[in-house]
Protein backbone atom coordinates (compact mmCIF):
# COMPACT_ATOMS: atom_id res chain seq x y z
CA UNK A 1 0.00 0.00 0.00
CA UNK A 2 2.99 2.31 0.29
CA UNK A 3 4.00 1.94 -3.32
CA UNK A 4 3.94 4.93 -5.60
CA UNK A 5 0.92 4.64 -7.87
CA UNK A 6 1.20 4.94 -11.63
CA UNK A 7 -2.53 5.50 -12.09
CA UNK A 8 -3.13 8.78 -13.88
CA UNK A 9 -5.75 10.95 -12.23
CA UNK A 10 -6.54 14.61 -12.68
CA UNK A 11 -3.67 16.63 -11.14
CA UNK A 12 -4.67 18.64 -8.09
CA UNK A 13 -3.76 22.03 -9.53
CA UNK A 14 -6.03 21.43 -12.52
CA UNK A 15 -9.16 21.17 -10.37
CA UNK A 16 -11.45 24.11 -11.13
CA UNK A 17 -13.34 25.72 -8.26
CA UNK A 18 -14.15 23.95 -4.95
CA UNK A 19 -11.83 26.30 -3.07
CA UNK A 20 -13.28 25.34 0.31
CA UNK A 21 -12.52 21.65 -0.27
CA UNK A 22 -8.96 22.48 -1.25
CA UNK A 23 -8.47 24.79 1.71
CA UNK A 24 -9.81 22.23 4.20
CA UNK A 25 -7.58 19.46 2.84
CA UNK A 26 -4.53 21.70 2.94
CA UNK A 27 -5.18 22.95 6.47
CA UNK A 28 -5.69 19.40 7.75
CA UNK A 29 -2.35 18.42 6.22
CA UNK A 30 -0.51 21.41 7.70
CA UNK A 31 -2.02 20.84 11.16
CA UNK A 32 -2.75 17.11 11.67
CA UNK A 33 -4.26 17.78 15.09
CA UNK A 34 -7.22 19.40 13.35
CA UNK A 35 -8.53 15.85 13.25
CA UNK A 36 -9.89 15.30 9.78
CA UNK A 37 -12.18 16.81 7.18
CA UNK A 38 -15.82 16.02 6.47
CA UNK A 39 -17.17 16.79 2.99
CA UNK A 40 -20.97 16.91 2.93
CA UNK A 41 -22.85 17.18 -0.34
CA UNK A 42 -24.59 15.48 -3.21
CA UNK A 43 -22.91 13.08 -5.60
CA UNK A 44 -21.10 14.40 -8.66
CA UNK A 45 -19.71 17.52 -6.99
CA UNK A 46 -16.02 16.59 -7.23
CA UNK A 47 -15.47 15.41 -3.65
CA UNK A 48 -13.73 12.14 -4.50
CA UNK A 49 -11.80 13.71 -7.38
CA UNK A 50 -10.34 16.39 -5.13
CA UNK A 51 -9.43 13.92 -2.36
CA UNK A 52 -7.68 11.50 -4.72
CA UNK A 53 -5.84 14.29 -6.50
CA UNK A 54 -4.66 15.72 -3.18
CA UNK A 55 -3.45 12.31 -1.96
CA UNK A 56 -1.62 11.70 -5.23
CA UNK A 57 0.08 15.09 -5.01
CA UNK A 58 1.11 14.93 -1.35
CA UNK A 59 1.76 11.21 -0.83
CA UNK A 60 2.36 9.94 -4.39
CA UNK A 61 -0.27 7.27 -3.86
CA UNK A 62 -4.03 7.05 -3.82
CA UNK A 63 -5.79 7.18 -0.46
CA UNK A 64 -6.49 4.06 1.56
CA UNK A 65 -10.25 3.68 1.20
CA UNK A 66 -12.29 2.24 4.03
CA UNK A 67 -15.39 0.36 2.81
CA UNK A 68 -18.80 0.85 4.40
CA UNK A 69 -18.93 -2.77 5.57
CA UNK A 70 -15.48 -2.67 7.23
CA UNK A 71 -15.20 -4.73 10.41
CA UNK A 72 -13.17 -3.80 13.47
CA UNK A 73 -10.42 -6.32 12.73
CA UNK A 74 -10.10 -4.96 9.17
CA UNK A 75 -9.78 -1.43 10.56
CA UNK A 76 -7.38 -1.94 13.48
CA UNK A 77 -5.76 -5.23 12.45
CA UNK A 78 -6.21 -8.87 13.33
CA UNK A 79 -4.93 -12.28 12.36
CA UNK A 80 -4.43 -13.68 8.88
CA UNK A 81 -7.25 -16.17 8.40
CA UNK A 82 -5.31 -18.43 6.04
CA UNK A 83 -2.54 -18.82 8.61
CA UNK A 84 -4.96 -19.39 11.49
CA UNK A 85 -6.47 -22.30 9.59
CA UNK A 86 -3.02 -23.86 9.72
CA UNK A 87 -2.73 -23.16 13.46
CA UNK A 88 -0.35 -20.26 12.89
CA UNK A 89 -0.94 -16.85 14.46
CA UNK A 90 0.30 -14.26 11.96
CA UNK A 91 -0.77 -10.61 12.54
CA UNK A 92 -2.36 -8.70 9.68
CA UNK A 93 -2.23 -4.92 9.46
CA UNK A 94 -5.48 -3.01 9.53
CA UNK A 95 -6.47 -0.18 7.24
CA UNK A 96 -5.39 2.45 9.77
CA UNK A 97 -1.82 1.16 9.68
CA UNK A 98 -1.93 0.90 5.91
CA UNK A 99 -2.94 4.57 5.77
CA UNK A 100 -0.04 5.60 8.03
CA UNK A 101 1.85 8.47 6.43
CA UNK A 102 -0.90 8.96 3.84
CA UNK A 103 -4.59 9.72 3.52
CA UNK A 104 -7.48 7.64 4.87
CA UNK A 105 -10.66 8.12 2.86
CA UNK A 106 -14.12 7.09 4.05
CA UNK A 107 -16.83 7.46 1.42
CA UNK A 108 -20.36 7.78 2.86
CA UNK A 109 -19.04 7.87 6.41
CA UNK A 110 -22.58 8.47 7.67
CA UNK A 111 -23.45 4.90 6.65
CA UNK A 112 -20.54 3.38 8.58
CA UNK A 113 -21.08 1.77 11.97
CA UNK A 114 -20.75 4.40 14.72
CA UNK A 115 -18.37 2.18 16.70
CA UNK A 116 -15.95 2.01 13.76
CA UNK A 117 -16.15 5.76 13.16
CA UNK A 118 -15.38 6.35 16.83
CA UNK A 119 -12.27 4.14 16.67
CA UNK A 120 -11.00 5.98 13.59
CA UNK A 121 -11.58 9.41 15.12
CA UNK A 122 -9.80 8.34 18.33
CA UNK A 123 -6.69 7.34 16.39
CA UNK A 124 -6.90 10.47 14.24
CA UNK A 125 -6.92 12.79 17.26
CA UNK A 126 -4.32 10.95 19.37
CA UNK A 127 -1.96 9.68 16.68
CA UNK A 128 -1.82 6.35 18.52
CA UNK A 129 -3.41 3.05 17.55
CA UNK A 130 -4.26 1.01 20.67
CA UNK A 131 -5.28 -2.61 20.13
CA UNK A 132 -6.37 -4.96 22.89
CA UNK A 133 -8.42 -7.74 21.37
CA UNK A 134 -8.25 -11.38 20.31
CA UNK A 135 -4.94 -12.02 22.03
CA UNK A 136 -3.28 -8.89 20.64
CA UNK A 137 -2.12 -6.02 22.82
CA UNK A 138 -0.03 -3.19 21.41
CA UNK A 139 0.26 0.53 20.80
CA UNK A 140 1.61 2.02 17.58
CA UNK A 141 2.08 5.60 16.40
CA UNK A 142 -0.18 6.14 13.39
CA UNK A 143 -0.61 9.40 11.49
CA UNK A 144 -2.76 10.07 8.47
CA UNK A 145 -4.99 12.74 6.97
CA UNK A 146 -8.61 11.67 7.50
CA UNK A 147 -11.26 12.65 4.97
CA UNK A 148 -14.87 11.49 5.11
CA UNK A 149 -17.68 12.22 2.68
CA UNK A 150 -21.42 12.02 3.16
CA UNK A 151 -24.67 12.80 1.42
CA UNK A 152 -26.95 14.35 4.07
CA UNK A 153 -30.00 13.15 2.14
CA UNK A 154 -29.01 9.59 3.10
CA UNK A 155 -28.80 10.28 6.83
CA UNK A 156 -26.38 12.02 9.11
CA UNK A 157 -23.76 11.40 11.75
CA UNK A 158 -24.51 11.38 15.44
CA UNK A 159 -23.70 14.82 16.95
CA UNK A 160 -20.85 13.35 19.02
CA UNK A 161 -19.13 12.07 15.87
CA UNK A 162 -19.93 15.11 13.73
CA UNK A 163 -18.27 17.38 16.28
CA UNK A 164 -15.07 15.34 16.24
CA UNK A 165 -14.36 16.09 12.60
CA UNK A 166 -12.14 19.16 12.75
CA UNK A 167 -13.33 20.87 9.57
CA UNK A 168 -16.47 20.50 7.50
CA UNK A 169 -17.19 21.64 3.95
CA UNK A 170 -20.72 21.89 2.59
CA UNK A 171 -20.15 20.97 -1.05
CA UNK A 172 -22.50 22.20 -3.75
CA UNK A 173 -22.55 21.77 -7.51
CA UNK A 174 -21.16 24.76 -9.38
CA UNK A 175 -24.01 26.84 -10.83
CA UNK A 176 -22.02 29.53 -12.61
CA UNK A 177 -22.10 28.81 -16.35
CA UNK A 178 -18.59 30.10 -17.04
CA UNK A 179 -17.15 28.06 -14.16
CA UNK A 180 -18.96 24.91 -15.29
CA UNK A 181 -17.65 25.42 -18.79
CA UNK A 182 -14.10 25.60 -17.42
CA UNK A 183 -14.68 22.37 -15.50
CA UNK A 184 -15.93 20.65 -18.64
CA UNK A 185 -13.03 21.93 -20.74
CA UNK A 186 -10.54 20.72 -18.14
CA UNK A 187 -12.03 17.22 -18.12
CA UNK A 188 -12.07 17.06 -21.92
CA UNK A 189 -8.45 18.22 -22.16
CA UNK A 190 -7.41 15.72 -19.51
CA UNK A 191 -9.15 12.89 -21.38
CA UNK A 192 -7.28 13.89 -24.53
CA UNK A 193 -3.98 13.97 -22.64
CA UNK A 194 -4.63 10.48 -21.24
CA UNK A 195 -5.23 9.16 -24.75
CA UNK A 196 -1.77 10.41 -25.71
CA UNK A 197 -0.18 8.60 -22.78
CA UNK A 198 -1.95 5.35 -23.65
CA UNK A 199 -0.28 5.24 -27.07
CA UNK A 200 3.15 5.98 -25.62
CA UNK A 201 3.24 9.71 -26.32
CA UNK A 202 4.09 12.39 -23.81
CA UNK A 203 1.64 15.04 -22.70
CA UNK A 204 2.86 18.58 -22.17
CA UNK A 205 -0.53 19.34 -20.60
CA UNK A 206 -0.09 16.76 -17.83
CA UNK A 207 3.62 17.39 -17.36
CA UNK A 208 2.99 21.09 -16.81
CA UNK A 209 0.24 20.34 -14.30
CA UNK A 210 2.46 17.89 -12.41
CA UNK A 211 5.16 20.55 -12.12
CA UNK A 212 2.58 22.88 -10.58
CA UNK A 213 1.59 20.07 -8.20
CA UNK A 214 5.23 19.74 -7.09
CA UNK A 215 5.40 23.44 -6.29
CA UNK A 216 2.16 23.28 -4.35
CA UNK A 217 3.37 20.25 -2.42
CA UNK A 218 6.60 22.04 -1.50
CA UNK A 219 4.57 25.04 -0.29
CA UNK A 220 2.38 22.85 1.93
CA UNK A 221 5.35 20.95 3.33
CA UNK A 222 7.04 24.23 4.23
CA UNK A 223 3.86 25.46 5.92
CA UNK A 224 3.64 22.24 7.94
CA UNK A 225 7.25 22.61 9.07
CA UNK A 226 6.68 26.24 10.08
CA UNK A 227 3.32 25.66 11.77
CA UNK A 228 4.54 25.99 15.36
CA UNK A 229 6.71 28.99 14.49
CA UNK A 230 3.56 31.00 13.82
CA UNK A 231 2.52 32.90 16.93
CA UNK A 232 -1.06 33.15 18.16
CA UNK A 233 -1.60 36.47 20.01
CA UNK A 234 -3.81 36.37 23.08
CA UNK A 235 -6.21 38.83 21.45
CA UNK A 236 -6.69 36.47 18.50
CA UNK A 237 -7.16 33.45 20.78
CA UNK A 238 -9.81 35.44 22.64
CA UNK A 239 -11.61 36.13 19.38
CA UNK A 240 -11.60 32.42 18.55
CA UNK A 241 -13.46 31.82 21.81
CA UNK A 242 -15.87 34.70 21.15
CA UNK A 243 -16.70 33.29 17.71
CA UNK A 244 -17.41 29.83 19.11
CA UNK A 245 -19.69 31.33 21.76
CA UNK A 246 -21.45 33.61 19.26
CA UNK A 247 -22.30 30.67 16.99
CA UNK A 248 -23.33 28.49 19.96
CA UNK A 249 -20.70 25.82 19.27
CA UNK A 250 -21.17 23.10 21.87
CA UNK A 251 -18.18 22.33 24.10
CA UNK A 252 -14.67 23.73 23.78
CA UNK A 253 -13.48 21.83 20.72
CA UNK A 254 -14.62 24.60 18.37
CA UNK A 255 -12.37 27.18 20.05
CA UNK A 256 -9.35 24.94 19.60
CA UNK A 257 -10.10 24.00 15.99
CA UNK A 258 -10.60 27.63 14.93
CA UNK A 259 -7.23 28.50 16.44
CA UNK A 260 -5.50 25.49 14.84
CA UNK A 261 -7.00 26.18 11.43
CA UNK A 262 -6.21 29.89 11.59
CA UNK A 263 -2.63 29.09 12.55
CA UNK A 264 -2.39 26.63 9.66
CA UNK A 265 -3.78 29.24 7.28
CA UNK A 266 -1.25 31.79 8.52
CA UNK A 267 1.53 29.26 7.91
CA UNK A 268 0.13 28.60 4.43
CA UNK A 269 0.37 32.29 3.49
CA UNK A 270 3.79 32.56 5.18
CA UNK A 271 2.68 34.92 7.95
CA UNK A 272 4.62 35.24 11.19
CA UNK A 273 1.57 35.40 13.43
CA UNK A 274 -2.15 34.75 13.25
CA UNK A 275 -4.42 37.73 12.59
CA UNK A 276 -8.16 38.22 12.75
CA UNK A 277 -8.26 37.98 8.95
CA UNK A 278 -6.83 34.46 9.15
CA UNK A 279 -9.49 33.53 11.70
CA UNK A 280 -12.23 34.88 9.43
CA UNK A 281 -10.96 32.74 6.53
CA UNK A 282 -11.42 29.48 8.47
CA UNK A 283 -14.40 30.26 10.71
CA UNK A 284 -16.96 28.64 8.43
CA UNK A 285 -14.95 25.42 8.08
CA UNK A 286 -14.54 25.10 11.84
CA UNK A 287 -17.97 26.20 13.06
CA UNK A 288 -20.77 25.39 10.64
CA UNK A 289 -21.16 21.76 11.79
CA UNK A 290 -21.00 22.62 15.49
CA UNK A 291 -24.10 24.79 15.66
CA UNK A 292 -27.07 23.32 17.59
CA UNK A 293 -29.48 23.54 14.64
CA UNK A 294 -27.01 21.57 12.49
CA UNK A 295 -26.47 18.89 15.12
CA UNK A 296 -30.23 18.37 15.21
CA UNK A 297 -30.96 18.35 11.47
CA UNK A 298 -27.69 17.28 9.78
CA UNK A 299 -28.13 20.18 7.35
CA UNK A 300 -25.17 22.55 7.06
CA UNK A 301 -26.54 26.04 6.44
CA UNK A 302 -24.09 28.93 6.41
CA UNK A 303 -25.33 32.22 5.02
CA UNK A 304 -23.83 35.46 3.78
CA UNK A 305 -25.17 36.96 7.00
CA UNK A 306 -23.00 34.50 8.95
CA UNK A 307 -19.94 35.65 7.02
CA UNK A 308 -20.87 39.27 7.74
CA UNK A 309 -21.25 38.46 11.43
CA UNK A 310 -17.78 36.91 11.50
CA UNK A 311 -16.23 39.94 9.82
CA UNK A 312 -17.97 42.35 12.22
CA UNK A 313 -16.66 40.42 15.21
CA UNK A 314 -13.14 40.29 13.80
CA UNK A 315 -13.31 44.05 13.20
CA UNK A 316 -14.40 44.65 16.80
CA UNK A 317 -17.92 45.76 15.93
Amino acid sequence: MNETTTIQILPYTLIVGQQQIKLALELAYIAPRIGGVLLSGQRGTGKSTAVRAFAQMMYERLPVTLPINATEDRVVGGWRIDELMQSKAVPQKGLLEEANGGLLYIDEVNLLDDHIVNIILDVTSTGVLVVQREGQSFQKPVSYTLVGTMNPEEGGLRPQLLDRFGLMVSVEAEQNEAERTMILQTVLEFDEALSQLKVGETSAYINEALQKDKKRKALLEKARQNFYNVKVPVSVARNCVKLAIKFNAEGNRGDYIIALAARAYAALVDAKQVTNDHVAEVARLALQHRRPEVLQSNQMPWSDEDDEQVMKMMNGE
